[in-house]
């Protein structure tokens, strides 16, 4: 191990600020607003052996499982890559993939003639072919219906462009004006890791740059191993479910067992639910980035996210369950469920490790995937981002508003509703925080979003809900559930539409109307902060009813205040009741 942890300090800040750069250029290049606007995209360098080194730049469930789609390119061309070589993939079953809309290139780092490193670039494409324009086909019932599937392929060999490839990847979209430009920046932002990481290893002392890599994942390896022994040895349990298999009623259970030893943890997820036949399977690279993502969170967010951070995590998936499914199971919706089951299920068995350190429930997704033809004839893929659930609350944080699902952990963000208005046929008249949605506690939950858009063209719309039918972010140490949310569509004369919790359908101009689910809560409510209820109340997160019967906050009149008294007095009422309840 490298005897400088002052030059392993530096070499992972450059690092990580290298693929936040590789991030920077693909926003600002990209021609998707999913990109552009969104941020559905995640930039990793990983080591000459398939590591990650370095994550620092979007979402963690497209990075954590980003090793083994490197390590597939390693496996499929080994010697034979070259300087100038660029390669893709996105199938989960042949190259690592999470799952198929997602399009990763691969970009080989050499120095001195040495192969050192890998600039990565994995984002969700707007459209990839299959039975449901925008990627997300609802009605799959395997791999096929779900797009095109791509192994590990060559795309650039030592800097040319493969023209067959390319226009066989631009005859499988509805989009190809977007996937051109797309690609293009996909490309062009691992040419600029490159050619940075490359200047950065070069300034290492002769000889050593393979040896500062290994030497930040042995010292991440150490800092993890090092907190885990701050946790009680023993064996602790969670599970999460989903109430359906696309296609009807059914009881989908995660279920995990968590062994914490001296300086290791073991997640077992024997027990939990065979395979289904809809389209919310998990690949094995989805269900390790699942689990990465909810243990670093859990121990603290101070840890180095490399692979090296997770060599004291073990994973046991039985194959063919819904955590590990073999093919040809469909698993486009992996990436949010059971994506979301897994970290929860994950969470709950930690929680009753150290209850400190629980963290509460995000609320379910509950959306829907519209697209249609512009007035020119192009093919529109809009992601309905505004109406997306909230966050749940730990020790210490308030869960926040809106900001994706628990997969994302906030990498995702919010695209610029004005924008939206100019990309695609759509007024939004409502992006609003809910009231009274949050999961209740000393820390709340986020509080849900009210969205209200018209559609103004007929279109085909995917839906995919988890959120709206009784379903919600659990609650830890004494916090409540967030509220569960619901969806309608509309004609312009009022008539609504008879949804699908998962399901395509085809349906002319209407109104869009998204109560999404709050985040759970954290600790005891009464416990709350009076002044922080008054705040919420006064930003219509939290009505006066529920500040008085919740959280035992009584305001003034003209709720400009807390009225002390009134608040102590009734806090301290509830408080033995509650002790005589226990009695």
């Amino acid at each position: 191990m490298i005897d400088d942890p002052i030059g392993l300090s530096i070499v992972q800040k450059q690092l990580d600020h290298i693929a936040r750069q590789m991030g920077w250029v693909m926003m600002r290049t990209a021609r998707s607003t999913i990109f552009s606007q969104s941020h559905d995209f995640s930039c990793f360098i990983c080591d000459a052996h398939g590591n990650i080194v370095s994550q620092a730049d979007g979402l963690p469930i497209h990075t954590g499982g980003g090793g083994f789609a490197v390590r597939a390119v390693l496996e499929r061309f080994g010697r034979e890559i070259a300087d100038g070589d660029v390669f893709i993939l996105n199938d989960p079953y042949l190259a690592g993939g999470n799952h198929l809309p997602d399009y990763t290139i691969i970009r080989p780092v050499f120095l001195l003639g040495e192969l050192l490193a890998f600039c990565c670039n994995r984002a969700h494409q707007s459209d990839i072919g299959g039975g449901a324009a925008g990627t997300y086909n609802s009605v799959a019932t395997e791999i096929f219906h779900e797009g095109i599937r791509l192994p590990v392929l060559q795309l650039i060999a030592a800097g040319k462009l493969r023209r067959d490839l390319w226009e066989l990847l631009l005859a499988n979209t509805r989009c190809p004006d977007l996937l051109d430009g797309d690609l293009r920046a996909m490309i062009g932002s691992t040419e600029i890791g490159a050619r940075r990481l490359a200047e950065a290893l070069s300034l290492l002392r002769q000889g050593t740059a393979r040896d500062y890599l290994n030497g930040i994942l042995d010292y991440a390896e150490h800092l993890v191993r090092e907190e885990i022994t701050r946790l009680p040895c023993g064996v602790y349990e969670g599970e999460d479910e989903s109430d359906n298999d696309c296609f009807g009623p059914a009881d989908i259970r995660v279920r995990v067992r968590v062994t914490v030893s001296d300086k290791d943890l073991h997640l077992d997820f024997t027990g939990s639910s065979p395979q289904i036949s809809g389209f919310k399977n998990s690949s094995i690279a989805n269900t390790y980035s699942s689990v990465y993502l909810a243990i670093i969170a859990f121990l603290g967010p101070q840890l180095p996210k490399n692979q090296g951070a997770f060599r004291a995590v073990t994973v046991h998936a039985p194959e063919g369950t819904v955590v590990n499914a073999r093919s040809p199971a469909p698993m486009t919706m992996n990436t949010i469920f059971p994506a979301t089951n897994i970290v929860h299920a994950c969470w709950k068995a930690l929680a009753s490790c150290d209850p400190k350190r629980a963290c509460a429930g995000w609320g379910k997704l509950l959306h829907c995937v519209t697209s249609g033809r512009r007035l020119s004839g192009e093919t529109f893929v809009l992601y309905h981002g505004h109406g997306l659930p909230s966050a749940g609350a730990v020790r210490g944080r308030d869960g926040f508003p809106g900001m994706g699902l628990v997969p994302t952990l906030c990498g995702s963000r919010l695209a610029n509703v004005e924008t939206q208005e100019q990309f695609y046929p759509i007024t939004i008249h409502k992006h609003e925080m809910r009231c009274d949605g949050e999961g209740a506690g000393e820390f709340r939950g986020g509080p849900g979003m009210n969205y209200v858009a018209d559609v103004e063209v007929a279109a085909e719309y995917s839906f995919r809900g988890e959120g709206g039918y009784g379903l919600t972010a659990f609650g830890v140490n004494g916090g409540s559930a967030g509220q569960s949310g619901s969806m309608t569509l509309a004609a312009a004369n009022g008539e609504p539409f008879d949804i699908p919790q998962y399901g395509v359908r085809n349906l002319p101009p209407l109104r869009i109307n998204i109560t999404s689910p709050g985040g759970g809560g954290y600790g005891d409510p009464r416990r709350r902060n009076p002044d922080a209820v008054l705040c919420d109340v006064q930003g219509g997160i939290v009505s006066p009813k529920r500040a008085r019967d919740v959280y035992g906050v009584v305001l003034t009149t003209d709720r400009r205040s807390v009225d002390a008294d009134a608040t102590a007095l009734l806090r301290s009422r509830r408080q033995t009741a509650s002790e005589a309840l226990r009695a």
